[in-house]
């Protein structure tokens, strides 16, 4: 391990190292079920296509996640993008109410757009023109990204956590339909059967918080994950208490088989050129430099955002080892077209590994092992991920520890930097449109 990762030369050990990946893993877990749903209406498309979708997401992050571990050595752990998978579930839509195809042969379709753009980066990040690009962008916008993503998730978090369904109707939101009531009675009509279910998840959302925060204010590494576990632990309590159902009901039915024939009969290497061409070269090309644009500015924010916070910047705010980052991220997003899923990122809470202390590229391995075992323990992990509530509770962690908008992070670095402030507000303000995870 020592030889391979140098973790004495990093300052770590691979006791924290572990923990690192763990706390990594359990912060992002939520894609695994989540980018399917997206990407299959929910399930709507058919059993087989989510199942494809499922095992695509678990397989392609944790080959691009290995590549971070084994070429750039850094503790970044690499998913299907958030943001980037509704986009493209919205594209696939659209192209099969224009071509008239199906919903699968439309997938199937619009994943070329996903190949041509891992290519593309791939073949940018091996002639080094990719780092090239992000060092022609300037300082100050390149550490204003990191911000506007905690910004955007911190909008998420406040303005669609939760989303309780109930007999009256839905999605209800803890920040508009709970705290946003004119008063206590009329959110209880308005959410009838609802209501128990979003006042433990208040709870369950600000006693994860609290802990979190509590255990960070003490220098408690893994504090991520504790609070993870201490809500996952509180809500399935207060589901057998109070709501008298059984938390784990859904482990009596659940298959711990991987659907590999679903795979490979929906997604795997399942390229549709002759679908792809009927889209229009205009509609091809305008898509490839859209997913482009956004997975480029989204992977510079996160690699230095987080690279920032654990110290792991130059003097001139150039991160070492970026150009086999990049090279990482490409390959993930191909692996990601051919299993059949959307374009995969580096992950911004890879930054709650690197608090928990992760500084090698042992964190990312340990991650992406865990992704993998996911394609056996999915009922497992979905019990856990799905009890926090959702990544959106832990979004606002990231923004009060991930960015330090308070306590020297990227954002008051920007402070030194006068002449690329302008450009790094502006930034902020306008990351956030068109932005991911």
């Amino acid at each position: 391990m020592e030889k391979l990762f140098r973790l004495k030369a990093n300052g770590t050990n691979v006791r924290t190292e572990l923990l690192a990946g763990l706390t990594t893993f359990m912060t992002m877990a939520y894609i695994i079920a989540l980018n399917p749903n997206l990407l299959t209406g929910f399930g709507a498309e058919g059993r087989d296509l989510w199942n494809g979708v499922f095992l695509a997401t678990c397989i392609a992050s944790a080959i691009g996640t290995f590549c971070m571990a084994f070429l750039a050595n850094k503790p970044f752990v690499m998913a299907p993008g958030m943001g980037l998978n509704s986009f493209f579930a919205v594209v696939v839509t659209n192209i099969a109410a224009i071509t008239g195809m199906t919903y699968l042969e439309s997938f199937q379709s619009a994943m070329v757009i996903i190949l041509v753009e891992g290519i593309v980066f791939l073949v940018l990040s091996v002639l080094n023109v990719r780092e090239k690009i992000v060092d022609a962008i300037p300082l100050g916008i390149r550490l204003g990204i990191g911000p506007a993503i905690g910004f955007m998730l911190m909008n998420i978090g406040f303005g669609s956590n939760v989303g309780v369904y109930s007999e009256t109707g839905g999605p209800f939101y803890a920040m508009r339909d709970f705290f946003g009531a004119l008063t206590a009675g009329f959110g209880k009509a308005q959410m009838g059967s609802g209501h128990a279910v979003m006042v433990l998840s208040v709870l369950t959302m600000f006693v994860g918080l609290f802990t979190i925060v509590g255990l960070e204010h003490r220098k408690v590494k893994g504090s991520v994950l504790y609070g993870m576990l201490t809500a996952s632990v509180l809500y399935w309590a207060g589901e057998a208490i109070f709501l008298h159902t059984n938390p784990f009901e859904s482990l009596k039915t659940a298959s711990f088989v991987p659907p590999f024939a679903d795979m490979a009969n929906t997604t795997l290497f399942k390229i549709n050129f002759a679908g792809f061409v009927q889209i229009g070269w205009f509609t091809i090309i305008t898509l490839v430099i859209t997913f482009c644009v956004i997975d480029m500015f989204d992977t510079i924010g996160t690699l230095v955002g987080t690279a920032s916070r654990a110290n792991m910047l130059d003097e001139n705010g150039n991160m070492p080892q970026m150009r086999q980052a990049l090279i990482s991220d490409a390959v993930g997003t191909v692996t990601g077209a051919l299993t059949g899923t959307s374009t995969v990122t580096t992950f911004v809470e890879s930054a709650s590994g690197v608090a928990a202390g992760g500084r090698t590229g042992l964190t990312a391995l340990v991650s992406g092992i865990l992704f993998l075992l996911c394609i056996f323990i999915a009922p497992l992990a979905a019990i856990i991920t799905g009890q926090q509530p959702a990544h959106h509770r832990e979004t606002s962690e990231q923004v009060l520890r991930k960015y330090r908008l308070g306590h020297g992070g990227p954002a008051l670095q920007l402070w030194p930097l006068p002449a690329h402030l302008v450009q790094s507000a502006w930034q902020s303000a306008c990351q956030p449109a068109g932005l991911v995870e």
